[in-house]
């Protein structure tokens, strides 16, 4: 139990960390991280450059710094735009009658059923490359998780007695939604979000490293892997620490999920304990 919660304090801090390297990371940016020095490109990590730099000279750790500032908004972005068209629709669906629940549901179940790294894929080459249209691209294929979650999660809350006790003193449908039913009904949404963290992160930097997401010379993670690819063998850095920042950021995000969901379910903490 001590580990558990060891790693998870651990966890924490680190995406405490890379939040706050989104906020003032740039200001900590030991050089220009689009400043090209040919003369020094490829050199590995020293003391003038920590992380060496990459195939036009920039100096990784500083372009790391910016990235975060480029990746992690994409991702907030993504999980924001993804979570407002889910709860719309599955909360329509849960209050809106057997009819309107079966097409939305049906149209939840088909999006489910298709990979969604696919269906971003496509949508982002064809809304043009750019990490404009990888985050509309996952926004618009990310959201009939939240969809099934929440209509779910709206349909159990609203047969409580708290509610059907409001419904009969004469509160308002409105009322009794906004102020009833979804802010119970969302309590355990936001350890959804926060799992998704990493998942969402990988997909945006997967799009921009097969060249349909954030274009050269962005600072954004995948971006500067897919730039430093093909100087594997002789500038690993340009590879492995921008691998590392996105490993790490994703491994941290995932245990803070995680260590929310135990925390909102008595069952799982039980157990834990």
């Amino acid at each position: 139990m001590t580990r558990i919660m060891a790693i998870d304090r651990i966890a924490l801090a680190v995406a405490v960390l890379v939040v706050t390297l989104a906020v003032v990371g740039p200001f900590l940016a030991p050089h220009d991280p689009y400043a090209v020095d040919l003369a020094n490109a490829l050199h590995g990590p020293s003391a003038a450059h920590w992380f060496g730099t990459d195939v036009n000279g920039r100096d990784v750790l500083s372009r790391i710094l910016y990235g975060a500032q480029v990746t992690l908004p994409a991702t907030v972005i993504v999980i924001a735009a993804a979570t407002l068209l889910g709860t719309l629709i599955g909360t329509v669906a849960a209050l809106g009658g057997k009819a309107v629940d079966e097409v939305l549901m049906r149209l939840t179940d088909i999006g489910l059923s298709l990979p969604s790294i696919i269906l971003a894929l496509g949508l982002a080459a064809a809304l043009g490359p750019g990490l404009r249209s990888a985050v509309i691209a996952l926004a618009l294929t990310w959201w009939p998780g939240y969809a099934r979650l929440v209509r779910t999660l709206v349909r159990e809350v609203k047969d409580a007695e708290y509610v059907d006790a409001a419904r009969m003193l004469g509160v308002s449908r409105a009322r009794l939604v906004f102020r009833h039913i979804l802010p119970n009904a969302l309590n355990s949404l936001y350890v959804q979000t926060t799992l998704d963290v990493s998942a969402v992160m990988l997909v945006i930097s997967g799009l921009s490293f097969v060249g349909v997401g954030a274009q050269v010379p962005s600072a954004e993670w995948g971006a500067m892997i897919a730039a430093a690819a093909n100087n594997l063998t002789n500038g690993w850095w340009a590879v492995a620490f921008p691998g590392l920042a996105i490993l790490l950021t994703a491994v941290a995000f995932n245990l803070v999920g995680d260590w929310l969901r135990v925390r909102n379910d008595p069952t799982i903490r039980e157990g834990v304990r």
